[in-house]
């Protein structure tokens, strides 16, 4: 981890089971002294098995160390029996105090949680192919400060998406990918997230089947997006397919990705409806233009932390 990263560890996005042990955080240096006079905004996101008074717990605990909470939300689920909650809070107290305060609450309640600096830019990598609007979109927002992620580096099997990369300030790696080197690039993609302290992986259009492997090894740290139709039309030129078949809506989804071919759980999803007198073409800039929106909401939700994992679905605090 990067000296100068404000967080107590990563999000934890596995499924929480009630079988599951506290996880121990190494939090973050106190600040000095001088600094003590102006609060932190932190933000604490939690899941535990569901039962009475975790609430009261959690929120006497962050008074007990000076702090106001500013925001709370939290949701209890029937069919899991889990409890989640997301919580900001202004406290003076060190990142240190909070972490080993948690840590003992944790024991309690077999609660997963982690703690973190409100608004910090979550360190990205966005990999693409050959289209770039979801690109272009993400690093638009995030130098316009309106998107809390860092850029720090774009990975493509194509050179297409150089200059735009160039653009914005943003290295671009070529890594070609054939069905004789995807292992070789997958290794090279795991060397550069962890060279460049990587947090998330944006799939920004990106137009390779990613192994087993390299899904189990960035689990919850991968965010797809494609688009939806009803039917699914897979394979190449699917909005000619749609229009074809006369579809009457079109949308896109935002989901982590798994071993399971777009099936990981689904964080976005959003649509937009056409008829008859719609081109191909037409289909096609709707359809990227609801693409853009839909993964810039759900990276967005994420660097938040407003989305945690209910088994194979997500709770999404936005």
């Amino acid at each position: 981890m990067r000296a100068d990263a404000h967080r107590t560890g990563p999000q934890t996005l596995q499924p929480p089971r009630a079988t599951l042990a506290h996880v121990t955080h190494v939090p973050d240096a106190a600040p000095p002294a001088s600094e003590q006079a102006n609060p932190t905004h932190r933000v604490l996101t939690l899941s535990c098995p569901d039962r009475p008074g975790i609430v009261r717990a959690v929120a006497g605990l962050l008074a007990d160390h000076g702090g106001n909470i500013t925001e709370s939300q939290q949701f209890g689920d029937p069919d899991s029996g889990l409890f989640f909650m997301r919580v900001q809070v202004e406290a003076n107290a060190s990142a240190e105090a909070l972490g080993a305060a948690l840590a003992d609450l944790a024991g309690d309640f077999s609660m997963t949680w982690s703690l973190d600096v409100v608004d910090r830019p979550v360190r990205t990598l966005v990999m693409a192919s050959t289209e770039g609007h979801c690109l272009n979109d993400l690093a638009f927002r995030q130098r316009s400060e309106r998107l809390p992620v860092n850029i720090v580096a774009v990975v493509s099997n194509h050179e297409a998406l150089r200059d735009l990369a160039s653009f914005y300030g943003i290295p671009l790696h070529h890594v070609p990918v054939t069905k004789d080197t995807k292992a070789q690039a997958e290794a090279r993609l795991l060397e550069l997230v962890e060279e460049l302290d990587v947090e998330l992986v944006v799939l920004a259009r990106y137009m390779q089947i990613l192994s087993d492997d390299l899904c189990r090894a960035l689990a919850g740290r991968i965010i797809n997006i494609h688009h939806s139709f009803l039917p699914s039309f897979k394979g190449a030129r699917p909005y000619a397919q749609a229009h074809a078949r006369g579809v009457k809506l079109i949308g896109a989804t935002a989901h982590y990705a798994t071993a399971a071919l777009d099936e990981g759980p689904i964080i976005e999803q959003d649509v937009e409806r056409v008829d008859h007198g719609d081109t191909v073409a037409e289909l096609q800039a709707m359809g990227q233009d609801v693409e853009r929106r839909v993964l810039a909401r759900a990276v967005r939700w994420h660097a938040e932390h407003r989305v945690l994992l209910d088994g194979h679905k997500t709770v999404v605090f936005a």
